[in-house]
């Protein structure tokens, strides 16, 4: 894996700008970057569990 990060832009809703807050202040990241970062490498890790996560239908904002 490449080791240059980029920026990039993302859309997200206000309850999970809070979630990644509080994973931020829980965890002592340096911030909201690292902590996505850090989501990424742990779903990276689990591509075998890839069709659970990503197909499976959740409606939490329906």
């Amino acid at each position: 894996m490449s080791k240059d990060k980029i920026k990039m832009e993302v859309e997200i809703y206000a309850d999970m700008d809070k979630l990644l807050d509080k994973i931020v202040d829980d965890y002592n990241l340096p911030d909201k970057s690292k902590a996505i970062r850090v989501l990424l490498d742990y779903v990276d890790e689990k591509e075998n569990e890839w069709d659970e996560m990503f197909a499976t239908v959740r409606c939490n904002r329906c």
